[in-house]
């Protein structure tokens, strides 16, 4: 056993910025993966947002997350739709695009997407 490990999101290894300001992912890394805490302001939408930043089609990561606040709708690329909110734990795989609902900020802890979630190329 390698002891205790103490990490704050609040005091974050890494913060990485959404475009247009609509919130950002602080993150820490342990050896088994980065686990992270994203705010997604109200009018956040990963297809204008992340998806400039991430290049691809759809959100490709997958997600093992929990949500603090706010709300979430996530659509997958074949349709299949769900909302998410506070209390919410959240199972997602890769192919989908991603939504603020209301106006709230949607706050989510995750601990399986976001090692290269919003993660600048090269």
């Amino acid at each position: 056993m390698a002891g205790l490990v103490r990490m704050s999101l609040d005091e974050p290894e890494e913060v990485r910025p959404f475009e247009g300001g609509k919130g950002r992912l602080a993150l820490v890394n342990l050896a088994a993966g980065g686990v992270g805490r994203a705010v997604f302001e109200p009018g956040w939408r990963w297809s204008e947002h992340v998806k400039p930043i991430a290049g691809t089609d759809s959100c490709r990561a997958s997600h093992a997350g929990y949500v603090i606040s706010g709300r979430l709708r996530v659509e997958m690329d074949d349709g299949e739709a769900a909302e998410f909110g506070a209390g919410d734990f959240m199972l997602c795989p890769p192919g989908h695009d991603a939504w603020v609902l209301g106006d709230v900020p949607c706050v989510m802890l995750d601990w399986q997407g976001y090692a290269d979630y919003a993660k600048p190329k090269g």
